[in-house]
């Protein structure tokens, strides 16, 4: 069955974005892994896919490499799109989430071969000094958290515990945000500055963003990144910025799309489907 969002962002919004790409502000690609490993058989459609093979994934840094993008931080990217004056090479940021080992053995030697730098968001009570998991995969230890960090990774928060956090009390969702800040923080010596909201990001509720807004600029965090869908332009909060679903079943022209902001109509059907099984404030 030929999927439905590869078709219409191949054949029609990309190419439509491209014809006003000069008539649009700058905008950046935040994209959004999970895994890099070899993907199991979970019958899940590609849309839903978090894993990238090791195959897939060096073929995308090589046509970051190819293409002339460089890799920028989160706190580099916000201040990007919102410059008046724009460097001439197409940038990125580069996001995993979950902190698996893979990131380690698989992703970390692509992006060293490539001069490429990331952000790693850690769910802490996944992480420890012998080996825990998390969805029945490996995650980092703490002491490859350090050898990493010194490296030049950069770790962000992604919880303590990986929860729906809008289901959350006020008193469950701070310890949520403080703790995982705190203990980071206390194992790379570091401040950390960036947080990553855990599954599908209810942006249609006003009231808990806000909550959350509040929360996570009295704790000190500077940015954060969720799952809408989209690249990052001016006019994002800082603290949910859009990211880029990337996974094994994107391929060069898909994978391409999604950089030049040919992906970004999903969010609309996104943001209508939240609405109608959610609803608003």
């Amino acid at each position: 069955m030929p999927r439905a969002d590869r078709l219409a962002t191949l054949w029609l919004f990309h190419p439509l974005r491209r014809c006003v790409a000069s008539l649009l502000s700058a905008r950046v690609a935040i994209l959004m892994y999970h895994s890099v490993s070899e993907a199991t058989s979970n019958g899940l459609h590609p849309y839903f896919e978090t894993t990238t093979s090791p195959r897939v994934f060096a073929e995308h840094m090589k046509f970051l490499c190819e293409a002339g993008y460089r890799t920028l931080q989160l706190d580099e990217a916000v201040n990007y799109v919102k410059s008046p004056e724009q460097p001439s090479e197409p940038s990125v940021v580069l996001t995993f989430d979950d902190g698996f080992q893979d990131f380690s053995t698989h992703a970390f030697p692509i992006l060293h071969r490539y001069g490429f730098t990331a952000t790693v968001f850690l769910p802490t009570a996944y992480i420890g000094d012998r080996r825990r998991q998390l969805n029945t995969r490996g995650c980092l230890t703490w002491a490859e958290v350090r050898a990493l960090h010194r490296v030049g990774v950069t770790f962000g928060s992604h919880t303590v515990t990986h929860p729906l956090l809008n289901f959350l009390n006020a008193g469950e969702l701070e310890q949520e945000v403080r703790r995982s800040k705190e203990t980071i923080e206390d194992q790379i010596g570091d401040p950390v500055d960036s947080f990553s909201y855990p599954f599908a990001f209810p942006e249609t509720h006003r009231g808990f963003k806000t909550q959350l807004r509040d929360l996570l600029g009295a704790q000190g965090y500077r940015n954060g990144v969720s799952t809408i869908i989209g690249t990052c332009g001016p006019r994002e909060d800082q603290f949910f910025l859009p990211r880029l679903p990337v996974n094994a079943w994107d391929d060069r022209r898909l994978f391409r799309a999604k950089l030049e902001g040919g992906y970004d109509w999903l969010h609309s059907f996104q943001y209508a489907r939240k609405l109608a099984t959610v609803g608003g404030p």
